[in-house]
């Protein structure tokens, strides 16, 4: 699934670069090659980043 039209970004992209660190849209976009365009999707990579951190936290119990 398509994460961001304007780039081509798909999810697992996004997954990939939050599981390498990204922990901001700006730097999901920077790990993807590509740049904020009309930013509709950086709400679903906040939200995918909020997922991962509580994971992380569940995880660290």
């Amino acid at each position: 699934m398509y994460v961001c039209n304007c780039n081509g970004i798909r999810e697992r992209e996004v997954r990939a670069a939050i599981a390498a660190g990204a922990s901001r849209p700006v730097e999901i976009f920077k790990a993807c090659d590509g740049k904020v365009q009309c930013a509709r999707c950086v709400c679903d990579m906040r939200q995918m980043l909020d997922e991962e951190r509580e994971v992380l936290k569940y995880a660290a119990e």
